[in-house]
C-alpha cells in the first residue's frame, strides 16, 4: 500500500531526510521518501496512517494523507 502525505515546513535535504528517518521507524513501513519542494512523503507498506501522522517530528505539519 502507498500512502501520500501533504507535509509542510520542510525547507531542505535536511529536512527531507528528518521526515524520512522517523516515517522509517514506524512498524510497517518498507520505506519512504520525502520531496520539500513538492510538500509530500510518499510511504510503502501497512503502517496505519495515524501512526505515520503521529510519528512526524513537530517542527512539520501534516496537512492530509491519501
Amino acid at each position: 500500500m502507498t500512502t501520500t502525505m501533504r507535509i509542510t515546513g520542510m525547507t531542505c535535504g535536511g529536512c527531507e531526510a528528518n521526515v524520512v528517518e522517523a516515517l522509517e521507524g514506524v512498524a510497517g513501513v518498507d520505506g519512504a521518501t520525502a520531496d520539500h519542494e513538492a510538500d509530500q512523503a510518499v510511504v510503502e507498506g501497512d503502517a496505519d496512517p495515524l501512526d505515520l501522522i503521529t510519528a512526524v517530528p513537530d517542527q512539520y505539519e501534516v496537512e492530509s494523507t491519501s
